[in-house]
């Protein structure tokens, strides 16, 4: 029987670092690129690109985030593959991007483009590299949150899930409803402010009953939500981008702890 070529990987990557990454947690973005990097692939990070262009889209504003689109395509150019450490900014690449050019044909098929070489983090390590495993330890008990972009948009479950299974010294709980919203969704939070607030606390019931003492997430904008929300009710729980854990860089500050504070949780 003759032998199937079959096409490699993508190997020449673009991190799409994402706002909340570059503003607030650079250390996810480092835990993307060793990911990316122990994977066997070739990691850039395009100086020039913006904000995927969700808040404006969320709010109805199609002029501005056509022109941030804009941007991000041309920044975006000629790489085999755009990289995202979330599900929310890599579902806008990669599912909204081409409507917002109906009118133009060249600039939609560049975008039509640009979506098919787009992935979220988790997905690409293991559904396009074929990552079954990661070199890291975690002491601990975590649990998991899906978020809903990943989930819904991009189909991201149980590739982050495989892959914690091989961390060293950690034990996954489910929470009850890891499926469900934690009230965040962007600027759903800023306009409904009571009705993110009772979700939120909602999914901070969920992670408790688990007793796990970390939570994990594939978006930093879940994790911030559900971390402070955390916090002010004072449950001690480590909140982590789960790009952390893989790529054996927990053992810094959690999401809205001191950097002081990188002991082992204690009950």
């Amino acid at each position: 029987m003759p032998s199937i070529d079959r096409p490699s990987p993508p190997r020449r990557v673009a991190l799409f670092v994402t706002c909340l990454v570059d503003l607030f947690r650079p250390v996810v973005g480092f835990a993307a690129v060793k990911l990316l990097e122990d994977a066997g692939c070739t990691v850039e990070i395009p100086p020039l690109q913006v904000c995927c262009g969700q808040p404006a889209y969320n709010s109805g504003d199609r002029a501005s985030t056509r022109a941030i689109a804009a941007q991000v395509i041309d920044a975006f150019e000629g790489f085999e593959a755009v990289v995202a450490p979330s599900g929310s900014c890599g579902g806008m690449l990669a599912h909204h991007y081409p409507g917002l050019f109906d009118d133009d044909p060249v600039m939609k098929a560049r975008a039509e483009n640009l979506a098919h070489r787009s992935y979220e983090l988790m997905s690409f390590l293991v559904d396009v590299l074929g990552v079954d495993k990661v070199t890291a330890r975690y002491d601990g008990t975590a649990t998991y949150h899906d978020s809903c972009s990943g989930l819904r948009e991009l189909g991201v479950k149980q590739q982050p899930r495989r892959l914690l299974q091989s961390v060293q010294g950690l034990r996954l709980k489910e929470m009850k409803s890891p499926e469900v919203c934690c009230g965040f969704g962007g600027t759903f939070c800023v306009k409904y402010p009571e009705i993110s607030n009772a979700m939120v606390g909602e999914k901070s019931a969920d992670i408790a009953e688990t007793e796990a003492d970390t939570l994990l997430a594939g978006d930093l904008g879940c994790l911030m939500n559900m971390a402070g929300k955390l916090q002010r009710e004072g449950r001690r729980v480590r909140v982590r981008h789960v790009a952390e854990v893989l790529a054996d860089m927990g053992g810094q500050a959690a999401i809205g702890e001191p950097e002081a504070q990188h002991g082992p949780v204690r009950r």
